[in-house]
């Protein structure tokens, strides 16, 4: 079977990977560079602490059981498991966060000033935080490398610098894509194209509204180690990478984040992330780089993933594709395959179908 994807960021190149795996002749196409978007802009924060509902929680829960299987699949040291310390909720309201994830049998636990303090001795202690054990944290660019290394070696095939300008259909099929070099066909499309998504898939009659959400990472000059977990705050999300860099959303709760524009300049953002980090750290630091991307968001702020519209196209889109890509791609890869998903496969994917928004 020959596929296309549309799209690489880090759901269209693991998707790429696995379809590979299962015997697919796959190019994949985009108008930039792997990770170019907003997978090369992510806070590569890898949870099920902040969910929708259960559906979601089961969705992103499962999605931390395929990281590890990709990890060791691929050898990566890419995906790093630290652990979370959270306080971004404070008195009754973290409380009801540390019953409803243990009631969904969530590795959780209370942790006091003083153990916060034995766990991140270089962070101004709260007075109470949430340990989430089995968080992650993901270097999407390096994934992504390693992924499509290993897909080359199956012929996974890029074409990067060269937009696709509309999707192709014949007898109710759909056949390729179009771009300005020409035609590329194919057996079977799968759009992953993030915030491009709506409208390619639009001249195909099939809606998938998308929100405007910029996001601004910033990265800081390289500092000794001093942080061990992913850290989120009221007013801050923030971690450390293995070469020393800080990393921080411009935006306080930057999950769920609702903001349509940048409020500022970036680099005004990311002055006072910096003043919010050093407040947390309690120490002087200085940024060296901010990055803006669009998060690609479906309207009602869930995940689209399935066949829709002619025979042979399948989309793909969603935040937070740091947790979800690896788990998605894998189902992907068996429906586009049309290989039977389980029961308990097919539960995960039913509320996120892309025909809710047909109506």
């Amino acid at each position: 079977m020959k596929v296309i994807i549309v799209g690489a960021g880090i759901i269209g190149v693991l998707t790429a990977f696995r379809l590979a795996e299962r015997g697919a002749e796959v190019t994949v196409i985009d108008a930039g560079q792997p990770t170019g978007a907003a997978s090369g802009a992510s806070f590569g924060w890898i949870n099920a602490s902040f969910y929708a509902d259960q559906d979601h929680f089961n969705l992103r829960l499962a999605a931390i059981a395929a990281h590890h299987r990709l990890a060791a699949e691929l050898k990566s040291d890419a995906i790093r498991w630290p652990g979370c310390l959270c306080w971004e909720a404070q008195g009754d309201a973290l409380d009801e966060q540390h019953k409803a994830l243990k009631a969904l049998g969530y590795a959780v636990s209370e942790v006091s000033a003083q153990a916060f303090s034995e766990l991140e001795p270089s962070v101004v202690a709260p007075p109470r935080a949430l340990h989430f054990l089995d968080e992650g944290a993901v270097d999407l660019a390096q994934l992504a490398a390693e992924a499509l290394r290993a897909g080359a070696a199956m012929g996974v095939r890029v074409v990067a610098g060269l937009p696709v300008t509309r999707l192709l259909e014949a007898a109710g099929k759909a056949t390729g894509v179009q771009t300005a070099a020409g035609r590329l066909t194919a057996d079977q499309v799968i759009v992953a194209a993030g915030v491009a998504t709506e409208r390619l898939m639009a001249e195909m009659g099939v809606p998938v509204p998308m929100l405007s959400r910029p996001g601004l990472i910033v990265r800081s000059e390289p500092l000794p180690p001093l942080l061990r977990h992913v850290l989120v705050s009221s007013g801050q999300e923030l971690r450390q990478t293995p070469q020393g860099h800080l990393l921080a959303p411009t935006s306080a709760g930057h999950q769920g984040d609702d903001s349509d524009t940048a409020p500022e300049p970036p680099d005004a953002l990311a002055n006072r992330t910096m003043a919010r980090v050093q407040a947390m750290i309690g120490r002087p630091v200085a940024w060296d780089q901010v990055t803006l991307a669009f998060r690609p968001v479906p309207q009602d702020g869930l995940p689209v993933i399935g066949a829709c519209g002619p025979a042979g196209l399948y989309v793909t889109v969603m935040h937070s594709g740091a947790t979800l890509a690896p788990l998605v791609a894998e189902l992907a890869a068996a429906e586009v395959m049309e290989s039977a998903l389980s029961n308990t496969q097919l539960a995960l994917l039913s509320p996120y179908r892309p025909a809710r928004f047909t109506g």
